[in-house]
């Protein structure tokens, strides 16, 4: 099979990708592992106990990192319409978290308790037309602050992947007085070319 100029581009880059490279030296299961790695360290979004929420986590490189830093005494909630392997210190629900009865399996986990963070490395399957994937990845943005609304605790925070586009600019103000700060981030582990930056939301208002 030939493949594309952009297949090739994209397989060069991913064989040649100094992160890749490293996460399989440090047995994780994605690149898009340091990106939290890094957001974690600037912004101190993680402690041990703590009860984090993954929205959107296949293959699990955001619950992974989660699951180690909360450690024993705390607890990674993962949901994805993808299937995922298990991990040290994480639940997961497979289905889609809007509909009823997978928000309800989602409800029934957290057993009345409130997560102290929701993160969601969320992006929907591109078709390749900016515009409809654009549409697509504010749209799963939008459930993922559905969810915050729903469920996040009192001063909890919140860290999500936004494509910069139509969309974006309306979304971090749809954001912003939700929490007592919000900033943008653009991780070394982010793809300089990529649109997508990073939602970091401190002090849910409740």
């Amino acid at each position: 099979m030939k493949l594309s100029k952009s297949s090739r581009r994209w397989l060069d880059e991913h064989v040649n990708d100094p992160y890749v490279k490293q996460a399989q030296k440090d047995g994780l299961r994605s690149r898009s592992s340091y990106k939290l790695i890094e957001l974690n360290e600037k912004d101190r979004l993680i402690r041990p106990g703590m009860l984090i929420m993954d929205l959107g986590s296949a293959p699990g490189g955001w619950s992974q990192v989660a699951g180690r830093l909360v450690g024993e005494k705390g607890r990674v909630l993962a949901t994805d319409i993808l299937p995922m392997g298990g991990l040290d210190n994480v639940d997961f629900i497979q289905g889609d978290f809007t509909e009823d009865a997978v928000f309800q399996q989602i409800l029934d986990s957290l057993d009345g308790k409130q997560p102290d963070l929701i993160i969601s490395d969320i992006a929907p399957n591109l078709s390749g037309v900016a515009a409809a994937d654009q549409a697509a990845s504010m749209y799963l943005v939008e459930l993922a602050l559905d969810m915050v609304r729903q469920v996040l605790k009192p001063s909890g925070n919140f860290v999500a992947k936004v494509f910069q586009g139509e969309g974006s600019d309306q979304y971090l103000k749809e954001v912003r007085p939700l929490f007592e700060k919000v900033v943008i981030r653009k991780p070394n582990a982010s793809r300089a070319r990529s649109r997508e930056v990073y939602l970091v939301a401190k002090g849910f208002k409740g």
